[in-house]
């Protein structure tokens, strides 16, 4: 399991002031942010050639869902969590049972989920 101080964070939010928070947050983990990606193109190209062990995924970008990244990051073998105001019920039936992180969240939410998914990474 890596530490949270070596994790690369891919972020793909399109709130900006969330996505804002979750940067602040990660660093005060020690994380290394990537993106963030505001636009489901922009985070398909990062989930599929960007060093990264780990991802925070919104679940709605734009009006569009977030799954095609979810299953680029899970062609890679790099664990993810979602991140949504609906919990789980938010997710398709492809990705039920996925890591979510509950929107509104705060740091130790965050951490618990960060350290779920590092202990996924090699």
């Amino acid at each position: 399991m890596k530490s949270l101080s070596a994790l690369k964070v891919l972020v793909v939010e399109d709130e900006a002031l969330v996505s804002m928070l979750v940067e602040d947050m990660l660093s005060d983990l020690g994380c290394s942010v990537i993106g963030p990606a505001a636009e489901i193109e922009e985070a398909l190209r990062l989930a599929g050639s960007a060093d990264i062990d780990a991802a925070l995924l919104d679940v709605n970008l734009g009006g569009r869902p977030i799954f095609p990244v979810a299953d680029a990051l899970k062609a890679r073998g790099v664990p993810f969590a979602f991140a949504s105001g609906y919990g789980e019920a938010g997710l398709s039936e492809g990705h039920r049972g996925a890591l979510v992180l509950q929107k509104p969240f705060r740091e130790a939410d965050l951490r618990r989920v960060l350290e779920e998914l590092a202990a996924q990474t090699a």
